[in-house]
């Protein structure tokens, strides 16, 4: 589906990420780890840049607009799919069926809040939410998401986490929690000041023959 080669990104003078080579395939389901600062966001945002338009993307800083409403953000996942006069009718008066699909959606992500309610009032687990659903909105085949479970309960997590796995053929996306990406992901790439630390099938990991990168991916989540 996708290889980068020669990826280098520096800000200010200090290298950000060192990628010679990655290939990503369809259908994978893949998570990135390591510590604050390791190259994780950077990755993230360079694979999105590449795969624009056929990946929804789910990022650290959201971009919900916090005098909407949760529908109206929620909704904003399919601004580019329609005419700029039906988006406004549905932005002004919201179609019966739009209510309904995002609606179904809210459900789905365990949102409690009326749908009406201001993004402003949200909790940040709310708004993680909130920002999670309009990236599903979009409906595209591969997820990239930056820590979208960072202020939610692991239980919770790995609950929505599930529903993200059935709604998209290929999951990119960005975690500290490093049991969640043992216990869910297909395959783990490791990052370290910018650089791939390991990158491995969690089906070959196995304590006797791959301690070593066991070890790292706990020692990345501490």
């Amino acid at each position: 589906m996708l290889t980068i080669e020669n990826v280098l990104v520096e800000f200010d003078g200090k290298v950000a990420l060192d990628i010679d080579s990655l290939t990503i395939k369809e259908g994978e389901k893949i998570a990135i780890v390591g510590r604050s600062g390791s190259g994780k966001t950077t990755l993230i945002h360079h694979l999105y840049d590449v795969l624009r338009s056929k990946a929804a993307l789910c990022s650290q800083r959201q971009g919900l607009v916090e005098n909407l409403s949760v529908f109206h953000n929620i909704y904003m996942g399919e601004l580019q799919r329609h005419h700029w006069l039906y988006n406004l009718v549905n932005l002004v008066y919201p179609l019966p069926s739009n209510r309904y699909k995002v609606s179904e959606l809210t459900t789905a992500l365990e949102l409690e809040c009326p749908m009406t309610q201001v993004v402003a009032n949200l909790s940040g687990g709310q708004r993680q939410r909130v920002a999670l659903g309009r990236a599903l909105y979009q409906k595209q085949p591969v997820f990239i998401g930056d820590e979208p479970f960072s202020a939610l309960d692991p239980t919770m997590g790995r609950r929505l986490l599930s529903y993200v796995f059935n709604q998209h053929s290929t999951v990119i996306m960005a975690l500290h929690d490093t049991s969640m990406a043992l216990a869910c992901f297909d395959r783990v790439i490791g990052l370290h000041q910018g650089k791939r630390q390991f990158d491995v099938y969690v089906r070959d990991i196995c304590v006797d023959a791959h301690q070593d990168q066991l070890q790292a991916l706990y020692e990345m989540s501490r």
